[in-house]
């Protein structure tokens, strides 16, 4: 383990300085590096499900992070400015990924899942490329974070179908733990904080060390929670920071624990290149590149559409349109869970990996050229 972070960094370090000095993104660095490391490159880091394993706590602190900046009241009000913009859109999205998938010779039930899984945009690299002063205080970064949510809101319900489909249990049982646990999830955890987690904090609030690792149990311990009665760990992180937004040490929290979530981001996109089974994608890797430029074509065109629809800015849709117009990590994860769930077989995961990866590219290089961004080269658009 110790070896393989050594060359992940080492190699990061690296890939990250080739990348800015060809004014790519550094995510794209990191999922270049994975696949020279990966088993199907040098095979010098093998163990790729472990570093997956141990970079998905970078995500569950990425939403964890999204959540402290979203007030309840502050949130509801996004999600019902673009519930039509997200719906349209994903709808719209699914269509042209079924259409591709079909014209590629999938069977209908593959095809069916290859356009669920072009629904989503990346809540990382959408965040990621955002500078901090459009997140917080610009109408661009609330419309944006309000997509991605509702986006993720349905991620989560198409992941709990897929495993109703695969349980024993009957399938509107299983979806009804959405209906029941969900709110007693909420309730738990505005309890919890309330009663234990702020009288802690107000008491010890000077011990700037203790605040830190109270931060990080309450994270993680609300991501397991919510896993332990059915839900991902993304979305208990996620309750766990809307339910300390309100707090006034919302924002130490959040510049605290920034460094923690990168490092573990560097393993996800590191594991999201080492994971690509490049001898196995044989035909299907054209159709996969063509999906992947479609949909980069097509996000930014679709986004702009539906946002004027709803009286936005021409500027306001295309720059949400390029800063999401990329498949998603939900895109990876709800095609391994319909292969567990036999409703897909292994090409079809390895044709939305490889599209995916595409639309990681095209899209980072896109953003970084076209708008302010942490990781811009140039000084005009650097912004932290």
């Amino acid at each position: 383990m110790l070896f393989s972070l050594f060359l992940i960094f080492v190699g990061a370090a690296l890939f990250a300085t080739l990348a800015l000095a060809a004014r790519q993104s550094l995510i794209i660095g990191y999922i270049v590096l994975g696949v020279v490391l990966g088993p199907w490159g040098v095979a010098w880091v093998t163990d790729t499900q472990l570093i997956q394993d141990i970079s998905n706590i970078g995500i569950i602190f990425l939403l964890f992070l999204l959540g402290l900046h979203l007030s309840p009241n502050k949130l509801f009000d996004l999600l019902k400015q673009t519930m039509f913009v997200t719906l349209l859109t994903s709808g719209s999205f699914a269509l042209i990924g079924w259409g591709v998938a079909m014209l590629s010779g999938f069977t209908l039930s593959n095809a069916i899942v290859v356009g669920v899984a072009c629904m989503f945009s990346s809540t990382i690299i959408g965040l990621k490329l955002l500078p901090t002063t459009v997140l917080h205080h610009k109408h661009t970064g609330e419309v944006i974070i309000s997509v991605l949510l509702l986006q993720d809101l349905i991620a989560i319900v198409v992941l709990l179908a897929f495993q109703a489909v695969s349980s024993e249990q009957n399938a509107m049982l299983e979806l009804a733990k959405l209906v029941v646990l969900l709110p007693a999830l909420i309730g738990v955890a505005w309890g919890l904080k309330k009663f234990v987690l702020m009288k802690l904090f107000f008491k010890f609030d000077r011990i700037q060390e203790y605040v830190f690792l109270l931060t990080i149990a309450w994270c993680l311990g609300i991501a397991e929670l919510a896993y332990a009665i059915g839900f991902s760990h993304e979305t208990g992180a996620f309750i766990a920071g809307i339910t300390v937004a309100t707090s006034p040490i919302a924002m130490f929290i959040s510049e605290s624990l920034k460094p923690l979530r990168d490092f573990f981001l560097v393993l996800f996109f590191f594991a999201l290149g080492a994971g690509l089974n490049i001898t196995a994608l044989g035909d299907i890797w054209v159709p996969a590149v063509g999906l992947g430029l479609a949909m980069l074509v097509a996000k930014p065109v679709i986004f702009r559409f539906a946002l004027r629809k709803v009286s936005e800015t021409n500027r306001l849709g295309w720059e949400t349109g390029f800063r999401l117009g990329q498949m998603s990590e939900f895109s990876l994860l709800i095609v391994f869970v319909a292969l567990q769930s036999a409703l897909v077989d292994n090409t079809t995961v390895y044709f939305v990996q490889l599209a995916t990866l595409v639309t990681f590219i095209g899209s980072s290089y896109s953003v970084v050229l076209r708008y302010p961004t942490p990781v811009a080269v140039s000084d005009k658009l650097r912004r932290d």
